[in-house]
């Protein structure tokens, strides 16, 4: 992509959101992109300039299918309709990848444009092995992989918000603090941006999202989910191959319940009991473990559908065989249909936590599988770049004191 660079492998409560933070409006992006609106708010943009209202879908399918990020590439619309366009102000306005960094694992994590600012997003060939991605395996048996593009599946990790207010304790995107919500267009185009930089046939190749980049997106949850009907309805992508992560936001919960059509649902625990978990993650001060979880319980699953359970494994402060008991204790008593998702701490410059070592992460792991738990430990991916869990923080240097790839061996593919 021209311009694109290239490069080898604290507060204690949510802050008070800014007006532009609340409404998801970058102030300082184009107001008339095409890109992110609906085929409904298409077709209005359409008829007004005189057109017929077929033009919209004619529009939505270049815009999202074909993922054309330029008006003049829009060979398949008439030359006077797309001079309309231009006349009347309209560009595509896709977000663009501006910096890109490659991990010897094959991870690549962009820095991608959304107004004057970045924000983090993360491909990763073959995914992490983590529940998701085994999961949507297991039920799409039988279909085509990536035949022809080197791998067999991949996994698009895509940011809500640029930062985040939920301050964990672990994460390096909390030291950025919350700076704005991004748009269901912003949010989307993360998704095309990469999938067109990847060549993607979505009806060839297996490809998982996950919502778990920078920020919380149960606190953007309206432009979160107009994001996610636009990467259903017009880009073509599965619900169930969506998951999105949640610290635990009770209101989004409860509303993410009500929705007809909705992606899998994580949820970001990372300890066994509120004790810990206040002390790791603020957010736990508003709603407990037990608030969350009844929120949980209201979600009418569906068959086979399973609530994952993320648990980040910090060395001494939730890697301990008795953190793990009191796990097994608690998804006992929560009666949902679950997973677990172990996660060994991925570090970070300025964070005082230690990874855990590979054998506490498969001794914690064995406890659960011996309780009768699903259990999947997520394979560190991009350590190198920082591209890893927790670690988004549009850093714009690879390797400038990142740990070692060979830091993140050794994790064996268990279920």
């Amino acid at each position: 992509m021209q311009g694109q660079q290239e490069h080898g492998a604290g507060a204690e409560t949510l802050v008070l959101l800014g007006r532009d933070a609340v409404s998801g409006q970058a102030p300082d992006l184009p107001s008339k992109a095409l890109f992110g609106r609906s085929l409904g708010e298409l077709a209005e943009a359409v008829v007004a300039l005189g057109e017929k209202p077929y033009r919209a879908k004619q529009l939505a399918d270049a815009l999202y299918r074909q993922r054309i990020d330029t008006l003049d590439q829009m060979t398949t619309l008439p030359l006077v309709f797309r001079e309309k366009l231009h006349a009347a102000g309209w560009s595509v306005g896709r977000p663009p990848i501006v910096e890109s960094f490659r991990s010897v694992d094959g991870t690549e994590r962009y820095l991608i444009q959304t107004g004057g600012q970045t924000v983090e997003t993360v491909w990763m060939p073959e995914g992490d092995d983590a529940a998701e991605d085994v999961e949507e395996e297991s039920t799409s048996a039988g279909q085509a992989g990536g035949q022809g593009v080197g791998w067999k599946r991949a996994t698009i990790c895509v940011s809500s918000q640029i930062g985040c207010a939920v301050n964990c304790r672990f994460c390096l995107t909390a030291k950025l603090g919350l700076q704005r919500n991004l748009t269901a267009g912003e949010i989307a185009g993360q998704v095309v941006t990469v999938l067109a930089r990847h060549g993607v046939e979505l009806n060839r190749n297996r490809v998982n999202l996950v919502f778990m980049g920078m920020g919380e997106p149960f606190l953007n949850y309206d432009n979160f989910m107009a994001a996610v009907r636009l990467l259903i309805e017009e880009v073509g992508i599965a619900a169930p191959r969506m998951t999105v992560s949640t610290s635990g936001i009770v209101p989004g919960i409860e509303r993410f319940a009500a929705e007809p059509e909705r992606p899998r649902l994580a949820i970001s625990l990372n300890a066994p009991n509120d004790e810990v978990r206040e002390a790791i993650m603020p957010i736990n001060r508003k709603w407990s473990i037990n608030d969350v979880l009844e929120a949980v319980r209201r979600i009418p699953f569906k068959p086979r559908e399973k609530v994952t359970f993320e648990y980040v494994l910090l060395d001494g402060v939730t890697d301990r065989p008795e953190h793990a008991d009191e796990l097994i204790g608690l998804l006992r008593r929560a009666r949902l249909p679950l997973m677990v998702n172990l996660i060994a701490w991925n570090p970070g410059p300025g964070i005082e936590y230690s990874s855990p070592s590979n054998g506490a992460v498969l001794a914690f792991q064995k406890l659960l599988l011996e309780a009768g738990i699903q259990t999947y430990i997520r394979r560190p991916r991009g350590r190198d770049i920082y591209a890893a869990c927790g670690q988004l923080k549009r850093t714009s240097e690879a390797g400038s004191g990142a740990p070692s790839e060979g830091d993140s061996r050794g994790f064996p593919n268990l279920a």
